[in-house]
This record gives C-alpha cells, structure tokens and sequence, in this order.
C-alpha cells in the first residue's frame, strides 16, 4: 500500500506538547514533521496510508479533548 500524509492543524498552545511527545516516543513507520504557523502548527504526519489515517484520527480527537 503506497505511503499517504494527513495533516493536523494544533493550536498553539498544545503545539510543546505533542511535540515533546512526538519527540520522546518512537513512532515506528509513522515520520512526522512541524510547520509553525501563527495561531499554532501544522504537525504532518506521512507512513503507510491505513497508519497515517489513525494517527490524524487520534491527534485530532486530542486536540478536542484537551
């Protein structure tokens, strides 16, 4: 299955949180990167499309619950 990229729009403050998440675990076949942006960041997040799909579910649930 070919490789596919969500994006997730993070407002700014939760932005450190993620990061330092995002940072300390290992993600497996899942590459993330950051684009900062005014209000908040854009957290890219690229691996097999089933994976990455999950991934974007699960940060944008995040960002709602908290």
């Amino acid at each position: 299955m070919p490789d596919a990229t969500y994006v997730a729009f993070v407002p700014s403050g939760m932005t450190a949180k993620l990061r330092t998440v995002l940072q300390t675990e290992d993600t497996g076949q899942i590459s993330w990167r950051e684009r900062k942006g005014l209000f908040g960041s854009e957290f890219y997040f690229s691996g097999p499309s089933s994976l990455a799909r999950a991934t974007h579910a699960y940060i944008s649930e995040w960002v709602v619950r908290h």
